[in-house]
């Protein structure tokens, strides 16, 4: 099974990255399911109705989120009958949503999916590794695939999911930092991991964000209004070829596109 994880969308550059380049990616690859981090899609900030149906509409399966999901408050309207997005799962029992659930590809193979946030430097949700043993368990009572975004901030605390995970989950994918990072790799259970997935959003920017608008924070200390960039798009993702049977990772390549400018 082939399946496609992307890095956190942002703004308007991240969603033209994905009408361009997805398309021929799951031709090319013949993917059978797209997982797209979206909690930054709309205006670099939160998700909306129609910011999350353009992204299905590029071929993304399933959006899932982090700690800006709440940020566009009409969430609250659709996220209880919209199942293709997922809100950390680690949130107090009650919280709208879901946090994971189960997906059939194109190949008609069901594919868990779980979206959970770390703790470290983030708000202080229910501890993620004992949340997954839970989810795991529950989740393979239908399938041996499960795909886990790890929606965190720092690398100790993702690194360690990973190897808690080793052998139970199909891949373990960290998101939030919006920098690729390099060392993808299967671990010795067949867990296939990444610290970050990275940014699919404006290149030219910081993280996602106009350039003078973060260095003058960084000069005077001042609070700054945020503002997503605009330019060319870089879209970061990761391409996993899983087995259907054992439901562990046989390989993990990390893809880069850039907007190509005339």
């Amino acid at each position: 099974m082939q399946l496609l994880m992307i890095g956190d969308v942002v703004g308007r550059p991240g969603r033209r990255a994905c009408r361009v380049e997805l398309g021929p990616l799951i031709r090319e690859h013949g993917i059978d399911l797209v997982i797209a981090n979206g909690e930054n899609a709309a205006g670099g900030n939160g998700i909306t109705r129609e910011v999350a149906n353009e992204l299905f509409a590029c071929g993304i399966d399933v959006l899932t989120m982090g700690n800006h999901v709440w940020a566009k408050k009409e969430i609250l309207n659709f996220i209880d009958e919209e199942l293709r997005i997922l809100r950390p799962a680690n949130y107090p029992p009650g919280t709208p949503g879901v946090g994971y659930t189960c997906y059939r590809g194109r190949n008609n193979l069901k594919v868990g999916v779980v979206n959970v946030s770390g703790r470290v430097y983030l708000a202080n949700l229910e501890c993620p590794f004992r949340a997954m043993d839970r989810i795991i368990e529950d989740l393979r009572q239908y399938t041996p695939l499960v795909v886990v975004d790890f929606h965190a901030e720092a690398t100790s605390e993702k690194i360690a999911l990973g190897w808690y995970l080793d052998g139970r989950a199909s891949a373990v994918l960290g998101t939030h930092t919006h920098v690729q990072t390099a060392d993808e790799r299967v671990l010795p259970g067949g867990t296939a991991y990444i610290s970050d997935v990275g940014m699919t959003g404006p290149r030219d920017s910081v993280i996602g964000v106009k350039t003078e608008n973060v260095v003058q924070k960084f000069l005077t200390q001042m609070p700054r209004q945020f503002q997503v960039a605009s330019g060319p798009y870089q879209f970061n993702a990761v391409l996993l070829t899983l087995d259907p049977v054992s439901g562990k990772a046989l390989d993990i390549r990390r893809l880069q596109r850039y907007e190509q400018i005339s």
